[in-house]
């Protein structure tokens, strides 16, 4: 039993550009075994040698990967017999993913496989693109391409770009990082006499060009500055910049954790009324400034040398695999119950600590009013609550006669305590009745919003100022709005 396969490159160009051991091995064997016969070395390779392709195994499937899964597993049962010769057009180690998987093979102790070289084809595609490796590159498989890959400041080489239907799942991946005029250059037998090159802007990536076997796709870097504002990087290095001591924003560069408490706050409202409005425009927008805010904190942090943006997005990630385990382990989970339910378990056994106290979990830093909601609902949970609605409004009458004796103190301390008692009862009276407090005065301030634009647009009508107008005249504005909304 032998189990040799060898493996050689057949280059990019013609067979006078082989390398003379490669010709010699290849002369020398019995038969070779190419992955495709679509090469420019091939048709006079075959003069002198025989050749048997894989090309049909191709027509068998659907996919790629079942493709060269195949081809591997015909490799492997020919070895068992025979040493094998198996050729594949460039390098066999540059996006040559079925040589992947004989070394995968061999790891395992299955076959014997030997790399016996090549010409790569990157020599070849960087002459005919005029461009200098040294300045840094990619290369990238077409049939496997992802948008995460790819690095719009680095040139670019996408193999394996076989036909249409691969040219077409690779334009729209780099539509989504690149302009849709971005340059792109599809190279076909690069170096050889057979060599065919078309620039073309990448909309056009999939259109009337021969594609096959040896056409790769050269991606330029990105050269306008307004093009590479979809990434990440960028906007993270403009915060770098706006918090540099030296040439930064003042503004910006002053900002603590904690004076930016209140705008991370702000946007997240801003983000609540363009999911309200579902204005899908207002929400990237307003999504994009929440975005800010965690840069702004995690840009002091790194200043600070205490975490850098990278600690968060690991933190999130490591936390999100460690709170999923029915999708990213073996644990099940067939409702939303019984994610909540694991999820709260997961974070206790995180936390290594004893049973949450009641009121553990609320945060503090939350909208006042809603504090106050989860609070009187983790308390009623466990029996400290009300019997009855009735109760709760008794208690409201009582806050509020306390408040009005308070009006004649003069205390403001007092009367500020007492004015959040009354607020504080009222939310406990909402509950009873399943209304959500914050939902009410949000609903509340979105009607007084659109009431006062109509009394303020009469006002615009008149030419007059508001100060020309009596309370009464303001206030009969205000109930044609009602009356308006009521006709509605």
């Amino acid at each position: 039993m032998t189990n040799q396969i060898t493996i050689v490159g057949l280059g990019a160009g013609d067979l006078d550009q082989m390398p003379l051991g490669v010709y010699r091995l290849l002369t020398g064997a019995k038969t070779v075994w190419l992955r495709t016969v679509d090469h420019p070395a091939v048709e006079e390779l075959q003069q002198d040698v025989v050749c048997q392709s894989f090309d049909y195994v191709y027509e068998k499937h659907d996919d790629f990967t079942s493709v060269y899964e195949e081809i591997t597993a015909e490799l492997l049962e020919k070895a068992i017999h025979e040493p094998v010769l198996y050729a594949v057009p460039g390098h066999p180690m540059a996006a040559e993913k079925t040589v992947q998987l004989l070394l995968e093979e061999k790891n395992k102790g299955n076959a014997d496989v030997v790399i016996a070289g090549g010409h790569s084809f990157l020599d070849a595609l960087f002459t005919s693109v005029e461009v200098d490796p040294a300045d840094g590159f990619q290369l990238l498989d077409g049939t496997a391409l992802q948008r995460e890959d790819l690095h719009i400041f680095s040139h670019i080489i996408i193999a394996q770009v076989y036909d249409a239907f691969v040219a077409s799942d690779v334009k729209l991946t780099l539509m989504e990082k690149y302009p849709d005029d971005h340059p792109v250059t599809i190279v076909t037998a690069a170096g050889s006499k057979q060599q065919v090159i078309r620039t073309v802007p990448l909309w056009e990536l999939d259109r009337g060009m021969e594609l096959n076997n040896i056409t790769s796709v050269y991606v330029p870097p990105v050269q306008h500055e307004q093009d590479t504002y979809r990434e990440f990087s960028v906007l993270r290095g403009v915060i770098a910049r706006l918090r540099d001591p030296e040439s930064g924003c003042p503004w910006d560069v002053k900002q603590t954790h904690s004076s930016l408490k209140r705008y991370l706050l702000e946007e997240a409202y801003e983000l609540f009324e363009a999911i309200d409005n579902e204005d899908d425009d207002e929400m990237a927008a307003e999504l994009g400034d929440v975005l800010l805010q965690v840069l702004l904190h995690a840009q002091i942090g790194e200043d600070e040398g205490m975490f850098t943006i990278e600690d968060v997005i690991q933190s999130t990630t490591s936390k999100m695999i460690r709170r999923h385990p029915h999708v990213f382990g073996d644990a099940k989970a067939e409702t939303a119950e019984d994610v909540k339910a694991n999820w709260q378990e997961i974070k206790r056994a995180e936390k290594g600590r004893a049973p949450e106290r009641v009121l553990d979990g609320i945060p503090k830093g939350q909208p006042a009013v809603m504090e106050a909601y989860d609070l009187q609902k983790k308390a009623a949970n466990v029996g400290f609550d009300w019997p009855d609605a009735e109760g709760a409004m008794e208690k409201v009458k009582e806050e509020w006669a306390e408040f009005l004796a308070e009006t004649e103190s003069g205390d403001a301390d007092h009367l500020r305590d007492e004015f959040g008692d009354v607020l504080f009862t009222l939310i406990n009276v909402a509950r009873f009745y399943d209304i959500h407090p914050e939902e009410a005065l949000e609903a509340v301030n979105r009607k007084f919003r659109r009431r006062f634009g109509f009394v303020e647009e009469q006002v615009q009508k008149s030419g007059k100022p508001f100060s020309a107008f009596t309370l009464n005249e303001l206030d009969a504005f205000w109930h044609a709005a009602k009356k308006e909304e009521n006709q509605l």
